[in-house]
């Protein structure tokens, strides 16, 4: 069974979604592609409790890595690439390009883009930290003002400088 729990953030309601297996999806208010809920229930159990405890600590600036039972669906190619951004570190971006490098074929960039945009585990899985290749910020499912939130909130967002001068 699907349990889930509707939390306010900085970035507007998440929806959060987990099984006994783990954290299965993080939701958007208007997300592009919203997961089928039909056999989600509203409930109670640890994966939820830790992932909005996590959640509000990361949005606290107390937080910079994740350590929850994750089982986000999707095909094996999606999978790798979500698997690759859990490792990008904490207040850093790479391009399209360079995530389609780590995932060992270069020539991919669409079809990285395309797993990227299907991410089921936003922030927690920071697809929010792949730009273009000019620093640009593309597509984003929670949209543009909320992955500038979150580039933001690491320091990480192209073309602001830190520091004093």
């Amino acid at each position: 069974m699907i349990f889930c729990r509707r939390i306010d953030s900085p970035v507007g309601p998440l929806m959060l979604a987990a099984d006994e297996s783990g954290l299965r999806h993080i939701e958007f208010r208007d997300n592009r592609h919203p997961a089928d809920r039909s056999d989600w229930h509203g409930g109670d159990n640890d994966i939820l409790n830790a992932t909005e405890a996590q959640l509000r600590e990361y949005f606290d600036g107390e937080r910079r890595d994740f350590d929850l039972l994750l089982a986000p669906q999707g095909t094996d190619f999606q999978r790798v690439v979500w698997q690759e951004l859990a490792r990008i570190p904490y207040g850093v971006t790479i391009s399209y390009a360079q995530l389609a490098q780590r995932v060992g074929n270069a020539s991919a960039m669409r079809a990285v883009g395309a797993a990227n945009g299907r991410n089921p585990l936003p922030i927690v899985l920071p697809c929010h930290r792949v730009i273009g290749a000019d620093g640009s910020l593309t597509g984003f499912g929670g949209g543009l003002p909320t992955k500038q939130f979150l580039l933001r909130l690491e320091g990480a967002l192209p073309g602001e400088q830190g520091g004093l001068f």
